[in-house]
């Protein structure tokens, strides 16, 4: 298999370089991601339970989509590739949330932006490489998750949860969607 390459950033997140993933996530270095948030029309969201062969947090439950942007990449084209990908879903409407920074785990720091989006469940193919399963919570049911530590969620979920509730997170806000 070929390895990925990230481009590099620097602390204002202008691109300084590129890298293979390996190296970055030994090496601290900042690189840039996306999440998608989807939610069903009665408002429950897509929780992935990422596959067991995943380098990171494997087994753990993550957001919709949770994608590295690849050399070139914007955030929104990693967002819509992930969405296809990971789920086999294409052409669905992505809403910009916020732009962050955050140490996600050890040697791993990242520039990120959430995008949101409406699902249709019937459209849903899963890729098993990525995703072992998908569920569906409320907001207030994955609040719960949170507060009794199981079933494990993936560190970077846990603080976009905190952040969708208004509560206090390890993610440094650059920019709001609505600025």
């Amino acid at each position: 298999m070929k390895e990925e390459y990230f481009d590099i950033v620097n602390e204002h997140n202008k691109i300084i370089g590129q890298e293979r993933r390996r190296f970055v996530h030994q090496s601290g270095l900042w690189h840039r991601g996306a999440h998608v948030f989807l939610f069903t029309p009665d408002r429950r969201l897509l929780v992935q339970k990422r596959s067991q062969t995943r380098d990171k947090f494997p087994g753990t439950l993550d957001c919709s989509v949770s994608e590295h942007l690849k050399p070139g990449e914007s955030y929104l084209a990693a967002a819509i590739r992930g969405l296809q990908e990971e789920l086999g879903i294409e052409g669905i409407p992505l809403t910009r949330l916020i732009q962050f920074k955050m140490n996600y785990g050890p040697n791993d720091n990242e520039f990120s932006e959430v995008f949101e989006g409406a699902l249709d469940e019937t459209l849903i193919t899963i890729d098993h490489h990525e995703v072992d399963e998908i569920r569906f919570y409320t907001i207030p049911e994955l609040e719960e998750i949170v507060a009794k530590g199981k079933p494990l969620i993936a560190p970077w979920f846990i603080q976009l949860i905190r952040w969708y509730t208004g509560k206090p997170t390890k993610m440094d806000e650059i920019l709001w969607a609505h600025q």
